[in-house]
């Protein structure tokens, strides 16, 4: 079986950047934004006019900081060719760890939706660059005003723009998608996204205004975030619209530039460019979705998968397994060219690691979290499984200015100070440097360090167990859905074994696996919390005290914490950049020291396996979704491109 580096795609929205982990895509919100994160941050400068009325024909953009890097007469991203082939097909393989779909509806918290329908066939009301920290430009709006106290943001809609069916879309449809994506007929992930607005209100036909419950300067980023669908999906003939989370079977009324063509089974799917797409041209979608069809095949294992690419089947693939990328990805169509291997720059890192579930007695107890980092041996892995292909995570902001290193700043310090007793001591010192066992360290010497821990916090080896003062041992299910991920698990299990910890694990399908995680029924399971270019208001998604007990939320530790509260307020209300990462900087320390997970590992680039009749921009995005990229920016090759590129190949293998 191959080692499977967990770097999955689990979690909540990218909005604007979603890093290729294991997001949540079941709810389609690591979307094609700009640069894959969330970066719904707390600063905001609305370029050009910001609370002054704007003239009709504006095309303004919105800015966190400093100034949009695209002036109002750009044409395109620099990451997308507007010259590229707009004809051509594209075959894909699993769009994430799902195996099977049931649900056309990207919405919903039951099922599992079609592979990247959210992306493909629901447009936005701007779009998010991915070349920059955290900008949009527009889409369906086509400009906006922001009050100046930030109170609200009322958007302008393009009067061109269409929904699939031929009818314009209104600030009615704008609403209804607002007020129905906040209801409990949506995933709570989707309320949780748009929390920050209060209400949505019509001025005119092609004009609303959101009204935020604070003010927040990411909030009209958030708003510009609002996937568009039309309130006659799933309409009956007679006019009666059913309840929303019941449209699961009804294809999409699409706002975006994709049609369903065909749906041959639970694990086919074709996708094809509508003709009549209103906004081709528009600067932010110019050089985008270049493929005429879209077809996605869904294999159960990854082995089927990968020889399937090998044998011509699919024509690109994002491997995250290290093994298979260093050993399978040989044979006679790589020899002649046809298929090719890319190593692509990626922005800041995701924070992956097995994290444990506070709910759980037996973790409530920060020296029992603290002592089962220890037993995890990321060097030998890295060594032995990995072939080097990996770093450590040491940092929730990996690879980002946001993230802690060394002592605190005087800023850090001035946050750090009044939380001091409720905070680790530690986080007033370096930050942590995660264990190691590289000599003259070693795990054995690691588990010396976690059993003197576990026994400060009441737990001793007896009987042949480690048991807590009334003698009930430690028992740990490790809970996974991905076959082959045993081998990252069972190391680590073997060394809880030699601190007499009870652990096994238990692998089950990806279904019953999001149903667990939803509802918080676990003792550890890896997760990826996906990378963001500015830190906002996904951290309260993720760390604040309210989510922990929201059933679906993204708190999955459990993390009630007035402390870890404290900080993210100060992150959400940061007047500038430098306090920003003040803020961030203080509540990594706090939440590395309070050992809410196992810290892994991370790749610090794409790997993409593809056919050589694939083009490509020049430029990679800052930050982006590997499979996203692949799927809204590549294109098919004009046939001399190909052969010019297939005697390349040639010489090359020649030579």
């Amino acid at each position: 079986m191959n080692s499977v580096p967990v770097i999955r795609r689990r979690a909540f929205p990218r909005t604007p950047i979603m890093k290729l982990v294991r997001f949540r895509r079941r709810f389609g919100l690591a979307r094609r934004h700009g640069s894959l994160r969330p970066a719904y941050s707390a600063l905001l400068v609305a370029a050009l006019c910001v609370g002054h009325a704007l003239p009709a024909s504006a095309e303004l953009a919105l800015a966190q900081y400093d100034q949009p890097k695209y002036p109002a007469n750009f044409t395109h991203f620099d990451y997308a060719n507007p010259d590229a082939p707009a004809n051509g097909t594209l075959s894909f393989e699993n769009y994430n760890e799902l195996q099977t779909y049931d649900s056309l509806n990207p919405f919903l918290v039951r099922g599992a939706p079609a592979p990247d329908i959210l992306n493909l066939m629901f447009d936005t009301l701007m779009q998010r660059s991915w070349d920059e920290l955290a900008s949009e430009y527009p889409l369906i709006a086509k400009d906006v005003e922001v009050a100046p106290d930030l109170s609200s943001a009322t958007f302008h809609l393009n009067p061109a723009a269409r929904f699939s069916n031929g009818d314009p879309i209104t600030a009615a449809d704008v609403k209804y998608s607002f007020d129905t994506l906040t209801s409990p007929k949506a995933s709570p992930l989707f309320n949780a996204q748009f929390s920050v607005i209060k209400s949505a209100t019509v001025i005119d036909k092609s004009t609303i205004r959101f009204d935020f419950k604070h003010a927040e300067r990411g909030a009209p980023l958030i708003a510009g975030d609002l996937p568009i669908f039309s309130p006659k999906w799933g309409m009956q003939p007679g006019g009666k619209r059913p309840p929303f989370d019941q449209i699961a079977a009804t294809p999409p009324i699409s706002s975006g530039a994709y049609l369903i063509e065909e749906r041959k089974n639970d694990k086919q799917i074709v996708y094809r460019r509508n003709p009549n797409y209103w906004a081709t041209n528009l600067p932010s979608r110019r050089g985008m979705f270049r493929f005429e069809r879209i077809t996605f095949k869904l294999y159960r294992d990854h082995y089927t998968q990968l020889e399937a690419f090998k044998a011509g089947d699919a024509d690109a693939v994002v491997e995250y397994s290290a093994t298979q990328w260093a050993r399978k990805y040989v044979g006679k169509n790589f020899d002649n060219g046809l298929l090719k291997k890319g190593d692509f720059a990626d922005g800041p890192a995701q924070m992956q690691g097995m994290l444990m579930n506070m709910r759980k007695p037996m973790f409530q107890d920060p020296r029992v979290r603290h002592a089962l980092t220890l037993a995890f041996d990321y060097d030998w892995m890295n060594r032995m499984m990995f072939y080097g292909q990996y770093r450590r995570t040491s940092s929730y902001f990996e690879a980002s200015p946001f993230g802690a290193t060394g002592m605190p700043g005087p800023k850090e310090l001035a946050l750090l100070e009044p939380l001091r007793g409720s905070v680790p001591p530690e986080v007033f010192g370096p930050m942590l440097k995660q264990p190691t066992t590289i000599a003259p360290d070693s795990l054995r010497g690691n588990l010396r360090v976690a059993r003197d821990l576990l026994a400060q916090a009441g737990w001793h080896y007896r009987d042949g167990a480690l048991r807590d003062a009334n003698g009930a041992p430690m028992m740990i299910e490790i809970m996974d859905d991905q076959p082959g991920v045993d081998r990252l698990i069972l190391p680590y299990m073997q060394a809880l074994g030699m601190l007499g910890i009870q652990a096994h694990m238990r692998e089950i399908d990806s279904a019953l696996y999001e149903k667990r995680l939803d509802n918080f029924e676990y003792d550890m399971t890896t997760f990826i919390y996906p990378p963001v270019t500015i830190p906002g208001a996904e951290l309260t998604r993720r760390f604040g005290s309210a989510a922990a007990s929201e059933v679906g939320s993204e708190n999955y530790p459990g993390i009630r914490s007035k402390a870890v509260d404290s900080l993210i307020h100060a992150a959400l209300s940061a007047d500038n950049l430098e306090d920003l990462e003040a803020a961030t900087r203080a509540l990594d320390r706090v939440l590395i020291y309070s050992f809410y997970l196992v810290p892994e590992y991370y790749a610090p680039g794409a790997r993409i396996g593809y056919k050589s009749t694939l083009g490509h921009p020049a430029m990679v995005p800052m930050s982006y979704q590997y499979e996203d990229w692949v799927i809204d920016y590549w294109y098919t090759k004009t046939p001399a491109a190909q052969t010019t590129s297939s005697s390349a190949a040639s010489a090359a293998t020649a030579h």
